[in-house]
């Protein structure tokens, strides 16, 4: 598995698209090529592959409970974080989806009830990517 790139674009990008998994699972695997694929559909996203034990620094606290589990952020607003179908025409959709909202529609929705509200501190990579960056 290839390590996570975490050095700064020169302009943070507008969506993070992550992709938590385990250099043991086979499905995991099976999904990386297609995931890294996807970077190419949507230039305006940065794609991250995470390895939950080789990054445990980075992600050490997140609830990942089975594989591939994908975190969407649109700027400081974390859309979405569980586990998705290993299908890439599931998250291609699901990305879509969050690119048709304005940001204002994605800052409700990253709000809109309990859960989200939760990942909002519990999941936001862009906040620890640029806490890593700083030490």
């Amino acid at each position: 598995m290839s390590p996570p790139s975490v050095s700064p674009p020169s302009e943070p990008p507008e969506f993070l698209v992550a992709c938590l998994c385990a250099a043991w699972c086979g499905t995991c695997r099976d999904y990386q090529a297609g995931f890294e694929a996807m970077a190419a559909r949507f230039p305006g996203a940065r794609f991250m592959w995470v390895d939950v034990e080789d990054d445990a620094e980075l992600v050490d606290d997140y609830d990942v409970e089975n594989f591939p589990t994908v975190l969407i952020q649109r700027h400081d607003s974390v859309l979405f974080f569980g586990t998705m179908l290993p299908h890439h025409e599931l998250l291609q959709r699901t990305i879509e989806s969050f690119q048709a909202q304005s940001p204002d529609e994605s800052r409700r929705y990253a709000l809109s009830d309990p859960e989200r509200r939760r990942w909002q501190d519990d999941y936001n990579l862009a906040r620890a990517l640029a806490s890593r960056q700083q030490e």
